[in-house]
């Protein structure tokens, strides 16, 4: 059985929503990925592992450092 924290690392993101500001449509556009904003604090972006790993990239190229 997989490990449930490991699963969920690899099929989300958590950064505050502030970092997503200005780009946020274009990840949505580009990725099938889900933004939740469940507080003014944090986003969480959640997706397949395939595509966090996309989003993730996507982050890194727009210069947003992930934990």
């Amino acid at each position: 059985m997989p490990d449930p924290t490991r699963l969920r690392d690899s099929t989300q993101i958590e950064l505050p929503c502030q970092s997503l500001d200005g780009i946020r449509d274009d990840l949505e556009a580009e990725h099938t990925v889900t933004v939740v904003q469940p507080d003014d604090q944090q986003c969480r972006i959640i997706g397949s592992p395939i595509e966090i790993k996309a989003a993730s990239d996507f982050l890194s190229r727009h210069g947003i450092a992930l934990p």
